[in-house]
């Protein structure tokens, strides 16, 4: 993988193990040579994801709508260093589409509404075949758990099928799931509409 997408909060949550986690997940890309995509912001866990992985050398791209640049502050935080590359496109749809061009895997770390919506998205586009690149939840601190969770009461229930789940990768260390990620071989999509009697 050349490049890794990470979908996070423009806040910093309420724990330090947040951002903690972020920055490592900066600095161990920079050092694998990997190149960061995110969302171009320097507030949040997305500017000390930013920040940590500029700092240790590495290189950013940051991909932001026009309408998002005075609420997500784009660029850095850090005073004498500038993203790699700063993208600035129309609509959120062009962002999702242009990080997601651009990276060979996703990783989302702790947010909201956003970074759910993101992920889940990127799943649902695996799910049928639009890609087959892997995609990790970093559960810090059990953050994702509900969430994956609900990922298995929908297998139980009907709703999704196991080896779609399966595509859900997920680990509390960023280490571990580079290498779950580097070693991902999804299986091939077939029908995905399936009656319950079916699945």
């Amino acid at each position: 993988m050349k490049r890794i997408c990470v979908f996070c909060g423009s806040n910093s949550g309420s724990k330090p193990i947040y951002r903690a986690e972020a920055e490592k997940l900066g600095r161990l890309l920079a050092a694998r040579h990997i190149e960061l995509v995110y969302g171009g912001g320097n507030v949040g866990l997305m500017g000390t994801l930013a920040d940590a992985c500029l700092v240790a050398g590495g290189t950013v791209t940051g991909v932001i709508p026009a309408a998002l640049m005075g609420k997500e502050v784009a660029g850095c935080a850090v005073d004498h260093l500038a993203l790699t590359r700063l993208e600035v496109v129309d609509s959120m749809h062009t962002r999702k589409a242009r990080m997601a061009e651009l990276a060979d895997g996703f990783i989302a770390l702790p947010g909201g509404f956003g970074t759910f919506e993101e992920f889940c998205e990127i799943l649902t586009w695996g799910q049928l075949g639009f890609h087959v690149k892997p995609m990790g939840l970093l559960n810090v601190a059990g953050y994702y758990d509900p969430l994956l969770s609900l990922f298995e009461q929908a297998v139980s229930e009907g709703f999704l099928r196991p080896q779609n789940r399966a595509m859900a990768l997920a680990d509390t260390d960023s280490e571990d799931l580079l290498a779950s990620m580097a070693a991902y071989h999804p299986e091939p999509v077939g029908n995905w509409l399936k009656t319950a009697d079916h699945l």
